[in-house]
């Protein structure tokens, strides 16, 4: 697992936190409760969006050593 990968697990279990200690509180802060459940939402979106990210990074790092690896001669030794 990347840490990438951890962070974002870690987001989304405070989300599903803020969300269940939202949903426990008394009922005349319902209006903080949806707010709190939309701003883990969002923070969970955003991780999602950075691990995307990275994860796009990652393979783009992939296919550049896989072309590196590619267009180097077998014998640098006999190399023109």
């Amino acid at each position: 697992m990347t840490s990438g990968t951890l962070r974002t697990i870690l987001i989304v279990g405070a989300a599903v936190a803020a969300v269940s200690v939202a949903a426990c509180k008394k009922a005349d802060t319902a209006n903080t409760a949806d707010n709190s459940a939309a701003a883990a939402a969002s923070d969970a979106n955003a991780a999602m969006a950075s691990a995307n990210a990275a994860s796009n990074d990652a393979m783009a790092a992939g296919n550049a050593a896989n072309d590196a690896s590619a267009m180097a001669p077998a014998n640098a030794t006999n190399a023109p």
